[in-house]
């Protein structure tokens, strides 16, 4: 018998509405590929993400475009040439690369090189909402030790000070979601250093962002809608301090790996983030996070309920997955 693929679409309702400069979620909607071989099966999940145009309905068809591939031999290097960076090769990869290592016996750490795992320290996000919420929330979140703040263009310090007032200690990140503009971005630079804000996560449109040459900016600058896959850092350079690896944007572990390793050669600060998922979604990353400068895959945080069993949040951090969930 040959390989079978198995595609379905769910959805993972959100413990409350989740704010950010594009608009509010209500639900984390994913794609689950299965890929079962004599006996063994190898499990993922993508986001799709409507900023690239993908749907969960497009997603589908991009894997079902490829289906007799995949119920072939193929394996993970061919799979970057058959299919294109995005959601859908991420559920792919992720899931032939779990696949493998129940095929060997081992866990895909050791099939990367990376040995044992760590806990990483994760962020914790808090959504849009006026200041009084957000600054209640952070209370709520106060013992985490690193949160990762959503704003628009409105009320941007009084939001700030209000999680400031709220979570004293906590190391602080802004994701603006490109809703900024590079005038606010170097207005608001001397500020955010001021308040403890360590980077500031895509501030300005991915396509609009050749102004951020011209700011020094006191925060770190990271790239996120701007940054795909390995093929776009060089003309990154200048612009931003530290890229934002997404497994649904690179099109899986594979080019994960490759972009961290290449970025870091050429001196980018490594941010690993996540879209709204479940943990199984989150797994793959854990690998890329290692030693990341700043680890954001609390998606799974943002749910009613997680899948089952689920990864460890405990103490504000991401443990590593077993291998009855992922890997």
């Amino acid at each position: 018998m040959g390989r079978e693929l198995v595609i379905r679409a769910e959805s993972w309702p959100l413990a409350r509405p989740f704010a950010i400069s594009r608009g509010v979620k209500t639900a984390a909607d994913v794609v689950v590929v299965e890929i079962v071989e004599e006996g063994k099966r190898g499990w993922a999940e993508c986001v799709p993400y409507p900023r690239y145009d993908e749907t969960i309905e497009s997603v589908i068809a991009e894997i079902e475009d490829v289906r007799r591939d995949l119920e072939g031999d193929i394996d993970g290097a061919a799979l970057q040439d058959l299919m294109q960076a995005g959601a859908a090769r991420n559920a792919v990869d992720c899931a032939l690369w779990d696949l493998r290592a129940k095929q060997a016996g081992t866990s895909v750490a050791e099939l990367c090189g990376l040995g044992g795992l760590k806990p990483e320290i994760t962020a914790e996000t808090i959504g849009i909402g006026t200041p009084e919420e957000m600054g209640a929330r952070a209370a709520e979140l106060k013992s985490a030790p690193l949160l990762k703040i959503k704003l628009n263009a409105e009320d941007i310090e009084a939001r700030l000070d209000a999680i400031r007032m709220n979570a004293p200690d906590a190391r602080l990140i802004v994701d603006p979601n490109e809703g900024w503009s590079a005038d606010i971005v170097s207005e608001k630079g001397g500020y955010l250093k001021k308040i403890g804000v360590e980077m500031l996560e895509q501030p300005v449109p991915a396509g609009d962002d050749e102004g951020l040459r011209d700011i020094e900016s006191p925060v770190a600058l990271c790239a996120d809608e701007a940054l795909h896959t390995s093929a776009d850092l060089e003309r990154l350079q200048g612009k931003y301090d530290m890229i934002n690896i997404k497994l649904d944007k690179t099109g899986g572990l594979t080019e994960a790996l490759a972009l961290k390793e290449k970025a870091q050669s050429m001196g980018f600060g490594i941010m690993v983030g996540c879209m709204v998922g479940s943990s199984l979604a989150m797994a793959p990353a854990v690998l890329v996070a290692q030693g990341a400068k700043i680890v954001d895959l609390d998606g799974p945080l943002l749910l009613k309920e997680d899948r089952k069993p689920g990864l460890d949040f405990s103490g504000g951090m991401i443990h590593p997955p077993k291998p009855d969930l992922w890997g």
